[in-house]
């Protein structure tokens, strides 16, 4: 896989009989493609959490962050 981004050259030329987009519940959703030649293709999005939080010293003014922790 490239970075940024799927090829799926297969699919290059397939004609396209009938497209379905699903929500699969939560945060994912599938498209799912059925070309004339009996094939199909089925890709599915899901969102996934990233933590960010900070260990920060505050008070008066702008707070100042004495370190920043990520997953």
């Amino acid at each position: 896989m490239a970075e940024g981004y799927v090829e799926c050259w297969e699919l290059e030329g397939k004609i396209v009989g009938n497209l379905r987009i699903y929500n699969n519940g939560g945060d994912s959703q599938e498209v799912l493609i059925d070309f004339t030649d009996g094939t199909s293709f089925s890709c599915c999005f899901e969102v996934k959490a990233n933590t960010k939080a900070s260990l920060f010293r505050g008070g008066v003014g702008t707070p100042e962050v004495l370190r920043e922790y990520g997953s």
